[in-house]
């Protein structure tokens, strides 16, 4: 388990998280196969480079990873207004049934009211604007012989984020392969490194699996905007922890084997459902923002990508080993000329 301390000012100042990236560092595809991404290793007192092929090297039969389960959903959609004008949306989250907050392009010409018509009998009516994010809640109609999953798997675009400028992969590329549960926006992308060969040597090593759900937001790709960490409003996301899962976690600790998370997104999933101190089974919307002084209760390693600077998400690395040492470990990352986010190279952080 990570030790707890406690942090300094400058922890506690976004500021403190920026880092100059060269843009030609920002991966615009996927290498493939995945598991030929490379894997910065750090230890408690020490790192190394390696690849992520040999991910199964570094890690101890009984050790267990947890991983998302989350699928992405097409959730770019185009269409127009009563009077032609041209709209784009991107869901964010179903709200009801038949309901979804969703950012509106051009959102200054989108009221409430407005009719929206997309693609094979599609249909939206604008209910109410989201302050917090600047969106629309938007109600949607369709054929009653069609279903609402069913039309947008055939309209709906993988949405990828904004630093993919070169659209060359495909949508499979932004999908890990155990994704199952639809809800996301965005893929959790650590996962995005594993092969089914790779899946199967972790395996015969005797490297256990489990799994959690937590449907991924544009929030985690925003930058903290705030001066201080502690007056950043974070981004509630939805979860689920089985208890399937926390009793695979008890079993491991009680075996002397490692959690070790594949992804930010299960570090929230899990400290969150541990949050009152015991593991339970654990499902509902968390808005848990971990930074330095952070005290960890389930999680002792991770797999990870390199994030953005001034993330809640590089933030929730340094709650792990440190401010210091992770801008450290970027700038060797930097220099060594390692991919950075969604589709970049990837990291290993054990106890």
């Amino acid at each position: 388990m990570p030790d707890f301390a406690t942090p300094d000012s400058t922890d506690l100042l976004t500021e403190s998280y920026h880092y100059d990236l060269p843009p030609h560092l920002i991966a615009q595809a996927p290498i493939h196969p995945r598991d030929a991404a490379r894997l910065l290793v750090v230890h408690s007192d020490n790192h190394s480079h390696s690849t992520f092929r040999d991910l199964p090297l570094w890690l101890q039969p009984r050790d267990l990873l947890v991983l998302n389960d989350t699928q992405v959903i097409p959730a770019r959609l185009y269409g127009h207004k009563q009077t032609g004008a041209k709209v784009e949306i991107l869901l964010l989250e179903q709200q009801e049934s038949d309901s979804w907050l969703a950012l509106v392009k051009p959102g200054r010409r989108v009221r409430v009211g407005d009719r929206l018509t997309f693609a094979q009998g599609l249909q939206a009516q604008v209910m109410q604007t989201d302050p917090a994010t600047g969106g629309r809640i938007l109600q949607f109609f369709w054929p009653p012989d069609r279903l609402f999953r069913e039309i947008l798997q055939a309209i709906g675009e993988v949405p990828l984020p904004p630093y993919i400028t070169e659209r060359t992969s495909s949508p499979s590329d932004y999908q890990t392969l155990w994704a199952c549960q639809p809800g996301s926006v965005a893929a959790p992308t650590a996962g995005l490194h594993f092969t089914a060969d790779l899946l199967n040597a972790l395996k015969a090593r005797g490297i256990l699996t489990a799994t959690i759900t937590l449907n991924i937001g544009l929030g985690t790709f925003r930058p903290v905007e705030v001066k201080h960490l502690q007056h950043h409003p974070m981004h509630a996301e939805w979860l689920q922890v089985p208890a399937a899962t926390t009793e695979k976690i008890k079993q491991t600790q009680a075996q002397g084997g490692r959690i070790i998370a594949v992804g930010t997104t299960v570090v929230r999933a899990l400290e969150s459902a541990a949050q009152q101190g015991n593991l339970d089974p654990w499902q509902g919307k968390s808005q848990l923002f971990i930074y330095p002084g952070y005290r960890w209760r389930v999680v002792q390693g991770l797999i990870t990508n390199f994030h953005l600077p001034r993330s809640s998400l590089l933030m929730l690395v340094s709650a792990l080993i440190g401010r210091d040492r992770v801008l450290r470990l970027y700038a060797e990352a930097i220099e060594q000329q390692y991919r950075f986010f969604s589709f970049g190279d990837g990291m290993l952080i054990l106890p």
